[in-house]
């Protein structure tokens, strides 16, 4: 699956209000003691479902219209997601939900992989034949997170995604971007991402299930503790 994260439109329709006064700089992208951090079952997914779908859609911006789509399509991508054995899922909250990311363990066969073959390193899918790779699909978080701070161990993104590498004992991360989205890529690579042995590596050419639209995709790794 293509990792999902949120657009970043232009937010129309949907203003926030915001309290007197500017938020101290150095607490604007989630400092450590801003959220808590913990796992959701299954089940509680499944109940939290239009919350966590309301967050990316929200994160997202855009009008209205935009803002439906952006949700139902997310929607069906994290109840597929769901399925998948070892799926986990992470939010940070402190009132109400800040922010989240959920992933997978994958080995180095089997539908996910299709179309690798020839495209990435062996020593990529040497990891994954041993189960120390795991697939992080998802990381919703505001678009503060995205702009600011984003070398910090306190970014919550880079907190959620160490913490699910962790949770799991993970050797390796690993996500896949649409060539054409360069700002997600930017992003991903300041949180610590990288490419496979190779800032020049190619596109890979994937034939994903489960409804991805086809396309070239760019191949990003993330080591434990980043």
């Amino acid at each position: 699956m293509t990792l999902t994260l949120p657009a970043l439109r232009p937010a129309r329709g949907r203003p926030r209000t915001r309290l007197p006064g500017a938020p101290r700089a150095e607490r604007s992208s989630s400092p450590a003691v801003a959220e808590r951090v913990r796992p959701l079952t299954r089940c509680q997914v499944a109940d939290r479902l239009q919350e966590l779908g309301d967050l990316y859609a929200e994160t997202s911006g855009g009008d209205p219209w935009a803002w439906n789509e952006a949700r139902a399509a997310f929607l069906l991508h994290l109840a597929a997601d769901a399925r998948r054995p070892g799926f986990s899922l992470l939010i940070a909250e402190t009132t109400a939900l800040a922010g989240y990311a959920y992933g997978f363990p994958t080995a180095g066969a089997g539908p996910w992989w299709a179309g690798f073959d020839g495209h990435v390193g062996g020593s990529l899918l040497r990891r994954a034949a041993s189960g120390g790779l795991f697939v992080v699909s998802g990381i919703v978080v505001p678009p503060r997170v995205r702009r600011e701070y984003k070398d910090q161990v306190w970014n919550l993104a880079r907190r959620l995604q160490r913490r699910l590498l962790t949770d799991h004992g993970a050797a390796l991360g690993v996500a896949l971007v649409d060539t054409r989205d360069d700002r997600t890529v930017e992003t991903m690579r300041s949180w610590g991402w990288r490419y496979p042995g190779d800032d020049t590596l190619p596109a890979v050419p994937l034939t994903v299930p489960l409804a991805v639209p086809p396309g070239p995709f760019r191949v990003l790794v993330l080591a434990p503790g980043t």
